[in-house]
């Protein structure tokens, strides 16, 4: 059984910073890639950054870049995501999530339906 669990989110301010942190077990972590999804009141879930399996390869949405710094330590089965320049429009519950496929690279990562199994979320909330 794969188990996420996400952990880091808070409350901070405009321009503040936030660290989200992902444990994962029951799979071979070092295998598949990772991924940060999104979701903020009454919208749809959206793709924020992924990384892959090795940590060599990472994908932004067009709305993090520069700000968000996707990283995995496969030693620890973790996933991180520094969240820098946070703005009120950060604000959502953030889901990490595992690839279904190992090995897995390509802007297919920025689809939710390439992963099978996600955590319970965490809640990052940015004040103006």
């Amino acid at each position: 059984q794969v188990q996420l669990v996400e952990s880091g989110g808070g409350l901070v301010q405009a321009g503040g910073s936030l660290r989200l942190s992902c444990a994962a077990s029951g799979r071979t972590f070092s295998s598949y890639a990772m991924g940060w999804f999104r979701q903020a009141p009454g919208k749809e879930r959206e793709f924020v950054a992924a990384i892959s399996w090795s940590g060599g390869t990472t994908y932004y949405a067009d709305s993090v870049k520069g700000r968000f710094t996707i990283s995995r330590d496969n030693a620890k089965n973790t996933v991180y995501l520094q969240m820098n320049s946070l703005k009120p429009e950060d604000t959502a519950v953030y889901y990490c999530n595992t690839d279904a496929h190992p090995y897995g690279l390509g802007n297919r990562l920025q689809s939710k339906i390439q992963y099978d199994y996600w955590g319970q979320g965490t809640q990052v909330t940015v004040s103006s």
